[in-house]
């Protein structure tokens, strides 16, 4: 049985997480985290995320509960996320990492990590955004340069980071399969008297409102005609059915870095 570890348990995701882990089997809740301070601490997690008694307490730190698990879920912040990494890979644990907004640096250091752990780090671990990132490459090598692309966004109030990491996944896997740089050419703000749209510009806009659990709109508009892949989720559901599918999977690899697309055997 592996042994699973939750942080930000007293959140939203953390909770979807601890709720798709029942009944799964081969893994299950171990032990959960939230920041120290948080009303959650020392509370029954069942009690806090409405399940019934699981018999584990939620822990202040990340130290308390490691040697407890072998996996940890995390869906948090960026300098927590990357803490947490380091202390996963000094124990010689494995890692799903969900967290999004990092910093050129912080990804370096996450891939720096990874070279001595195991750890599944993708920015959206639903089955339909992954199938979303092979379809738009797919698409954008078959329409090439005749078409522009523009990629639309949309998110609760409360999401801290712009864009999502999902809509710069799908930016990034366009622009490579367009042999274009996206430094160069990504687009993420339109005001003014900006001129005509350069051909091979990828537009990456923004939406934050009420408590949109997250759409993404892929455009791709040619003359004549407009080609749209668009995906809805409903709720956080499938990201928390994908980080348990990932945490299973993660289980059997050999240390690296891996993403959803090789859970999902989609490479």
């Amino acid at each position: 049985m592996i042994k699973a570890i939750v942080t930000g348990a007293g959140g939203r995701m953390g909770g979807r997480i601890i709720h798709m882990l029942e009944g799964v089997e081969g893994i299950a809740l171990a032990a959960a985290v939230e920041r120290p301070g948080h009303p959650a601490v020392g509370k029954e997690v069942g009690e806090v995320v409405g399940l019934p008694a699981k018999g584990v307490k939620i822990c202040g730190s990340l130290a308390e509960a490691l040697p407890q698990g072998d996996v940890l879920i995390e869906f948090t912040h960026p300098e927590p996320s990357l803490a947490h990494l380091k202390a996963v890979a000094d124990a010689g644990k494995a890692m799903v990492l969900g967290t999004t907004g990092l910093s050129p640096e912080q990804l370096a250091e996450v891939r720096a990590l990874a070279a001595r752990t195991r750890l599944v780090f993708a920015p959206n671990m639903s089955m339909g955004v992954n199938l979303m990132f092979k379809v738009v490459a797919d698409i954008a090598k078959v329409l090439s340069s005749g078409y522009d692309v523009e990629i639309v966004e949309a998110h609760h109030r409360l999401k801290k980071d712009a864009p999502s990491g999902t809509a710069l996944k799908l930016a990034q896997v366009i622009a490579q399969a367009l042999d274009r740089d996206l430094d160069k050419v990504g687009v993420y703000a339109r005001k003014g008297i900006i001129g005509e749209r350069t051909p091979q510009e990828i537009g990456v806009q923004t939406v934050r409102a009420g408590d949109i659990v997250g759409e993404h709109t892929v455009l791709f508009g040619g003359m004549g005609e407009r080609l749209e892949i668009i995906h809805r989720a409903h709720s956080r559901d499938n990201f928390a059915r994908g980080a348990v599918r990932a945490a299973l999977w993660i289980m059997g690899q050999a240390p690296g870095l891996y993403d959803m697309q090789d859970v999902l055997g989609l490479k």
